[in-house]
């Protein structure tokens, strides 16, 4: 996929400066052979009250050392303010490096261009580049929209940053399981090497549960010259109105027959279907970390509880445990 002239041709505005203000590292900086990253990602709440119950979780996370954290964006920018102030909050009141999402629907270059000048006073240097989806699936012609790919979007962030000075590190999402929209699979690697093409840093995979499909999606990145670092994304299974909810919003996501007859032996209950989630998603991570992962990043669903029971079947106390050199001798 090239990049679309009418783009290409925006980089001649005049550059400027953005003052430095105190920065968290970008996370291309903390990726590397050996050197997986832990992250976990959250929502903007739409209440006061949320956003305190959020940062009670976040607080509790962050004992846990994440490498990063990430913010989402709501479908068609809905959750706009909500996102900068999270990420500027989360940025301010603790130690964690933030990451938030953007998004191409309904967005103006204008709309991107503020959005980018307000992160980046704010210090925030890291952005997943997304496509995204309309709101409410409303139909909408992407052949009007200004950003038809997420890689034209990360064309546009890494412009603008080349102006004004900013280095941003660029994140973008990969789907082991396939494009839902993009049945085409030799297809759907093209997308994402222009993404890569145009400057993305590393990439985040949508959520799976057999590992195998993580692999396969990483050999042939490789072999189509893709080589970035990817992230795996983790997300238990908490129940069976979750699960449906998953299937909905992930369309083509496989759930293997043993975690279904793992789930099929429970009582039914969101404890008992929860614990078999986590004692899952527990064995994924120690495979993967087994198996050179680039990272873990876990979809916590704004709860901590998961993500903690987690890490302590590992064993662990915190990410640094889980890097390549670890530090009991048997």
């Amino acid at each position: 996929m090239s990049i679309p002239q009418s783009i290409a041709d925006r980089s001649t505005e005049p550059e400027t400066t953005i003052p430095e203000p105190l920065m968290k590292p970008l996370i291309s900086d903390l990726i590397g052979p050996k050197k997986p990253t832990f992250s976990f990602e959250f929502f903007p709440p739409k209440s006061d009250e949320g956003a305190d119950k959020l940062f009670d979780h976040i607080t509790k996370l962050e004992d846990l050392a994440p490498s990063f954290v990430s913010v989402t964006y709501g479908a068609g920018g809905s959750t706009r303010q909500l996102t900068k102030d999270l990420v500027l909050r989360t940025d301010r009141e603790t130690g964690l490096t933030v990451m938030p999402h953007l998004t191409c629907v309904k967005h103006t270059r204008a709309d991107i261009d503020e959005i980018l000048e307000g992160y980046a006073q704010g210090g925030i240097r890291n952005i997943l580049a997304l496509r995204g989806d309309p709101p409410n699936n409303e139909p909408y012609d992407w052949n009007t929209s200004e950003y038809r790919y997420a890689s034209d979007l990360i064309h546009h962030i890494k412009s603008w940053g080349d102006r004004n000075k900013v280095n941003f590190a660029i994140g973008v999402a990969g789907f082991p399981e396939g494009h839902p929209s993009t049945p085409n699979r030799l297809e759907e690697m093209d997308h994402l090497k222009a993404k890569v093409e145009c400057g993305a840093d590393f990439i985040i995979t949508q959520m799976f549960f057999e590992n195998r499909d993580y692999y396969d999606f990483r050999d042939r990145c490789n072999l189509a010259g893709i080589r970035i670092p990817i992230i795996a994304g983790i997300m238990p299974v908490q129940s069976i109105k979750g699960m449906r909810r998953m299937a909905q919003l992930a369309l083509g996501m496989r759930f293997p027959a043993s975690m279904l007859r793992a789930i099929r032996r429970t009582d039914g209950s969101d404890e008992s279907i929860r614990r078999v989630g986590v004692h899952w998603a527990t064995e994924q991570s120690r495979d993967l970390l087994d198996h050179d992962v680039g990272g873990l990043h876990f979809y916590t669903l704004n709860k901590s509880g998961a993500t903690l029971e987690i890490y302590k079947t590992l064993g662990v106390q915190n990410s640094n445990q889980l890097t390549d050199d670890p530090s009991l001798q048997i």
